[in-house]
């Protein structure tokens, strides 16, 4: 019997991080914490009223802030689940060594159980980017799951496109390209091989969201794109076993009112208020949930898939 799950996932990168990307200077003040601040408490009163517990992957380096412990401590208690997405944020972690890898990864899983009293099962890469030696540390590390492949050829010629404008003006982002071997990794829930973009008996993979029309299936398209757009998309995901949706807590972020001026000429998702983005994301809430989908954290999700034979 097939499995049909749906997940949603919520990266919680901090409003310096974008700068970084962009060759920004890192904000000050309020706009500083504005996803923990602002963006989260709208996030949290949106899945509370779908009554759905998300994934939240947090970076370990952030939770040196008290605020930020503090509503991690509270996600958790409230039964969402904290996953791990590193202790730096390093977008060429997975350029270095394993040893360095794996530290990185420990140390943000001591900042996360320190901070909520769990130790987390999942993974997220920054950026999404992985490799072999990446895999290798968290199998050392016994992270439980990853959910870090994307293998979207839209996305990465975007990405591709964004880093080379910026280059050309002699601007250098903190951001790296994924090799595009990533794009023949399987669309569904997968055992590692080796290579990481073949099945194999190692760590389970649970890819973030692409179409049928290998179109991207994550927060920003949904948030772009308006409700009509969320309402297609959506239902375009219908059929898998796992509806992987991942977000990131800017996709609430709302440019006026989260003194986020210096960073809304780079990111056309700023253009949109959060009200337009939340109801989006309810679309997409919709449409799966009337097909019959339950809601699950990752973590339980990967539970499910390892119990099943042919896992």
């Amino acid at each position: 019997m097939s499995l049909r799950l749906a997940s949603i996932s919520i990266d919680l990168d901090e409003v310096p991080r974008y700068a970084a990307i962009h060759s920004l200077a890192a904000p000050r003040g309020p706009g500083a914490h504005a996803v923990y601040d602002r963006c989260l408490p709208r996030l949290t009163s949106w899945l509370d009223d779908e009554s759905i517990r998300a994934t939240f992957f947090a970076i370990g380096e952030d939770l040196e802030r008290e605020e930020n412990r503090d509503t991690i401590s509270a996600l958790h208690h409230a039964g969402h689940e904290i996953g791990n997405h590193s202790y730096h944020h390093h977008y060429d972690l997975t350029r270095r060594a394993v040893a360095d890898i794996r530290e990185d990864v420990e140390r943000a899983a001591e900042a996360i159980e320190g901070a909520c009293g769990k130790r987390p099962a999942g993974f997220r890469a920054p950026g999404y980017t992985v490799s072999d030696p990446l895999f290798t540390a968290l199998e050392m590390s016994a992270i439980e799951y990853d959910s870090s492949v994307f293998p979207c050829p839209i996305y990465y010629a975007a990405k591709a496109a964004t880093l080379a404008s910026l280059k050309v003006r002699g601007r250098k982002s903190a951001s790296i390209l994924d090799s595009p071997t990533v794009l023949r990794a399987p669309r569904e829930p997968y055992r590692i091989g080796r290579p990481y973009w073949t099945r194999g008996d190692g760590l389970l993979e649970l890819p973030i969201g692409v179409t049928p029309l290998q179109l991207p299936y994550i927060g920003t398209s949904l948030v772009l794109g308006g409700e009509r757009v969320a309402e297609r998309l959506s239902k375009q995901m219908l059929g898998r076993e796992l509806i992987n949706l991942e977000l990131h807590g800017l996709d609430a972020a709302d440019a006026a009112e989260d003194r986020l001026e210096a960073l809304a000429p780079h990111r056309p998702d700023l253009k949109r208020t959060a009200a337009d983005k939340i109801r989006s994301l309810r679309t997409a809430i919709r449409v799966i949930r009337e097909a019959g989908y339950e809601w699950v954290t990752l973590e339980e999700a990967a539970r499910r898939f390892r119990s099943q034979p042919s896992r």
